[in-house]
């Protein structure tokens, strides 16, 4: 299974629902939470192509977006492919 990131703020309720569909899913992930290293927040938008809310969503090497756009995946069926790729 390809690593996962998910920048995060702990007061975003759509971290919190991302963060809970992988947990469904058993994916484990690395979280970076930009209030507590809000030096990473800069990383975060140039790895996000300019994304600059939370959550920013990484598999292996792929941005994926935020929490809308894995709901996405899923619901088409992509996410576990491209977890498992």
């Amino acid at each position: 299974m390809k690593p996962v990131e998910i920048y995060t703020s702990p007061l975003c309720g759509f971290c919190h629902a991302a963060k809970r569909l992988l947990n469904q899913k058993g994916v484990s992930f690395s979280e970076i939470d930009i209030r507590a290293e809000p030096d990473r927040k800069a990383e975060m938008i140039e790895r996000a192509n300019g994304g600059y809310t939370v959550p920013q969503i990484f598999i292996g090497e792929t941005h994926v977006g935020g929490c809308d756009d894995l709901y996405a995946l899923d619901r088409a069926g992509q996410l576990d492919p491209l977890l498992a790729a």
